[in-house]
């Protein structure tokens, strides 16, 4: 008999936790009754990052879906009053997303449901493992830190698109 591989049994764990996540998470937005779902949500929140209103293309690279995705959550949302298409000012043809009123009173409320389920998944741990699996879940995300340059530091990162968010 051999032992089971380590590799896939985080892998699995990994998986098991995501999906915990989701459905938690979906379970107090279905409390909040916003009428939002998930893909929205993460829509609202990618739409959050930008410092103005993006392009639907834009969305789609940055949510990694295809275009026509992003039509229908914006779609939905729009007729949801949260967020709206203006034409770009240099360029008529080109359509932009920018978020209401609404939409950002909607982020707020999403904020809240996304820590109370953290809280929900967290609760098992105490203070000093929540800050080991910060540390741990920062390594897996932004991956290995690169090694020293022998040219020295490297410039400003680049410009253009919106900052990484955090929540994504």
């Amino acid at each position: 008999m051999t032992a089971p591989d380590p590799d896939g049994l985080l892998a699995e764990q990994l998986l098991r936790l995501t999906r915990r996540v989701h459905r938690i998470q979906k379970r107090h937005l279905e409390r909040r009754e916003l009428g939002i779902t998930p893909a929205q949500s993460r829509l609202l929140r990618t739409l959050a990052h930008y410092g103005s209103p993006p392009r639907m293309a834009d969305l789609a690279e940055r949510l990694e879906v295809v275009p026509r995705a992003v039509t229908t959550l914006v779609d939905g949302l729009e007729a949801h009053g949260k967020v709206r298409r203006v034409p770009d000012p240099a360029n008529r043809r080109v359509i932009r997303i920018e978020l209401t009123d609404d939409g950002r009173a909607a982020l707020r409320e999403l904020r809240a449901v996304r820590r109370a389920a953290a809280e929900e998944i967290l609760a098992p741990l105490g203070e000093r493992e929540r800050e080991l699996l910060g540390e741990l879940m920062n390594t897996l995300v932004d991956g290995p830190a690169a090694p020293p340059c022998a040219e020295g530091p490297a410039g400003p990162p680049a410009q253009g698109g919106p900052a990484r968010p955090a929540d994504a």
